[in-house]
């Protein structure tokens, strides 16, 4: 009884004095008294405070029942276990070291540009696992005799037997050893039939004891899974980056306090990044005071002014929309050149075979290089803010990038549909040119990555480090005038993020890109660190790591959004090869998840249909809307709130102020 009276009433007390305080002491003791206190450290306070309500803790802990004597101890525990867990984990994250060498030399907008080639690093890496575990390893088992199981039977009679004749190019006969150079870097010949590529996967079913194994819907859950796992990991990373880059959203006054407080990026260390960086600051709060300039300019604008200035954005925007044109017009035609001049002749020129095989992928790259010089020259006259000028420019530039690779695909399809007679009529694509179309979509993303890396590592070499060695070494003042390579952030996650969308889209015809993809992105992780510490210096503009990871996620986004449309339109509008992979018995390969739901129950088969249809389908958009209605006036209140507590802010500033100036006053008086 004297224990339970004294544990209430220091309880008592201990609330008593969190009433007699306020804050994150007030929230401490609190959680004191009810024996779920977070850690000591997380609060705000100065070390005096938190040692005495150290001995505030220590003192309760007698006061506690069992209970919550065994949960405090046990919290503990298990978040001492989670923090070592984390910081083990640091110690093993891929190139941990590299990367805080840079952010020390450069800063952390460079190094958010690394951290984000090690994410898409990652990301393919675990997409390759997903891939290699349920659709080739099954593939590779079965073949070597290893699983029970069964190869893809065709019905003849809903196919005709002419659709179903496939020959590999250049398997037979005599061929030159140029040959298989060609096949290497264009996955023709040797390469056509291996588990690199989507018609070596004709296997339907493998015997794993009384289950059956699903090859074909196995492999059309895996792309949906690692689209949708592509898309989920994005999201967080970029409400994570969202979060960051809502604090720089603040009103122009903010801004420059900001900029003048708290603007320097302490991890330089070396003396020209700091000597950048002060130039950096004097040129964001110089930009600053241009675009106060320019909307005072746009503010006192006539009428007249305003006609003329929209007339020539409307001429130069124009002049866009043909030189867009005539990219797209480009790769079209040599496309079209190709795939019509494709030469199965093992006697054919080594350069001239390499030519016609790599013309689609020059002339991307191409396109790739001109249209962005054309749009930051363009832009000039648009007489727009300068951060409008480069948001405008960068979005052009992805718009270009990711087009190209959707004109490819266009005019890929626009040739497998085809059909010039009958019979192509009746297999539903044209089986004399592409009796394997899935393949050589394949081959020609295959070929895409292939080039990118190419031009990556060709840049390096024979552009950066001579430029460099000119500079330094040669006294021609046109020389020491041209400077060195800047390492312009947005344009090297350009670069990064067209390859990945390669390898989204491309993943389906060629199952194996993402291991690709994940070589390629770690060569270009040291060719890209050997280029910056040697050859290049940091953008005169830097980007902020916050603006930078959000920024970089957005358009890595993008990428993804438009890699599942032409994904998903091969799958339901394109018929299926009837010659070879896992989908020939069926008409789209979307028609195998049909065929699986029809074998379920039926009650199961109802509820999916149910689940599948309008009258589901309406209500669910309606419910959706109405969350979303409800999480924007949310976000509304809370906005308002925020401007509030702002503007409060603001009044206890001018009062304190107020009662400094008449306490000055005060004392001369005196």
């Amino acid at each position: 009884m004297l224990r339970r009276k004294t544990s209430a009433g220091g309880s008592q007390g201990y609330h008593s004095l969190a009433r007699s305080i306020s804050g994150d002491t007030r929230h401490f003791l609190d959680g004191v008294g009810s024996g779920s206190v977070q850690p000591l450290r997380e609060y705000a306070l100065p070390f005096a405070e938190k040692r005495r309500l150290r001995a505030i803790q220590e003192a309760n802990i007698k006061y506690l029942s069992n209970w919550q004597q065994w949960r405090q101890t046990t919290r503990k525990s298990m978040r001492k276990y989670i923090e070592d867990t984390k910081e083990l984990s640091s110690y093993l994250e891929l190139w941990r070291h590299d990367i805080r060498s840079i952010e020390g030399k450069f800063g952390t907008g460079i190094q958010s540009y690394f951290s984000f080639l090690r994410f898409l690093v990652m990301l393919n890496f675990v997409i390759f696992l997903l891939v290699f575990s349920f659709i080739t390893l099954p593939n590779i088992l079965f073949r070597h005799d290893v699983v029970n199981g069964s190869y893809v039977k065709l019905s003849l009679e809903r196919t005709e037997l002419h659709c179903t004749i496939y020959q590999v190019t250049r398997t037979k006969g005599l061929t030159y050893f140029y040959s298989y150079l060609i096949d290497l870097l264009s996955g023709t010949g040797f390469l056509e039939m291996t588990s690199l590529f989507y018609g070596y996967y004709s296997v339907d079913t493998i015997h794993l004891g009384h289950l059956k194994y699903q090859v074909p819907l196995a492999y059309l859950l895996t792309t949906l899974a690692y689209l949708s796992l592509s898309f989920v990991w994005i999201v967080k990373r970029a409400v994570e980056g969202f979060k960051q880059s809502l604090v720089g959203s603040e009103d122009q006054f903010q801004s420059y306090c900001n900029k003048i407080f708290a603007g320097w990026d302490f991890c330089i260390t070396d003396v020209n990044a700091a000597q950048l960086k002060h130039c950096s600051l004097q040129y964001e709060l110089k930009t600053d005071l241009e675009e106060e300039r320019l909307r005072q300019k746009v503010a006192e604008r006539t009428t007249q002014e305003k006609i003329r200035i929209y007339c020539f954005r409307i001429f130069l925007n124009a002049i866009v929309l043909a030189v867009l044109a005539a990219c797209f017009s480009s790769i079209y035609r040599a496309t079209v050149y190709s795939q019509e001049n494709i030469s199965n002749d093992s006697k054919t020129r080594f350069e001239d075979s390499l030519l016609v095989q790599y013309l689609p992928s020059m002339v991307i790259t191409i396109a790739n290089f001109i249209a962005p010089l054309f749009f930051s020259l363009i832009i000039k006259f648009e007489d727009y803010s300068p951060a409008f000028e480069i948001r405008l420019t960068l979005m052009r530039c992805v718009f270009v990038r990711l087009a190209n690779v959707g004109v490819l695909l266009f005019s890929l399809w626009t040739r497998i549909k085809s059909c010039p007679d009958e019979k192509c009529k009746a297999c539903g694509y044209n089986y004399k040119l592409y009796p394997c179309w899935e393949s050589q979509i394949g081959q020609e993303m295959y070929k895409l990555m292939i080039f990118d890396f190419i031009i990556i590592f060709a840049i390096t070499v024979l552009v950066d480090f001579p430029r460099k060695l000119m500079v330094t070494h040669c006294s021609f003042k046109a020389f020491r005038w041209c400077g060195l390579q800047e390492f312009a952030i947005p344009d090297n996650v350009l670069d990064i993020v067209y390859g990945q969308t390669i390898c989204w889209i491309g993943t389906f015809y060629c199952p194996l890109l993402p291991v690709i993809a994940t070589i390629k992105y770690f060569l270009v992780f040291y060719i890209k660190k050997i280029s910056l510490m040697h050859t290049c210096k940091p953008s005169a503009r830097p980007f902020r790591a916050s603006s930078s990871n959000f920024f970089f996620l957005v358009v890595l986004l993008i990428g993804l959004i438009l890699a599942f449309i032409p994904v998903g339109l091969s799958m339901t509008h394109i018929p299926s090869s009837k010659a070879c992979g896992p989908f020939v018995n069926f008409q789209h390969s979307w028609n195998i998840l049909y065929h699986t739901i029809n074998q379920f129950p039926d009650m199961l088969q109802k509820t999916l249909y149910g689940i599948g249809s309008e009258a589901f389908a309406v209500p669910f958009f309606m419910v959706i809307c109405l969350v979303m209605f409800y999480l924007v006036a949310l976000a509304g209140a809370h906005k308002r709130v925020v401007n509030q507590l702002r503007e409060q802010l603001a009044l206890e500033s001018r009062d304190k102020l107020f009662l400094i100036r008449k306490l000055t006053e005060a004392q001369r008086l005196r």
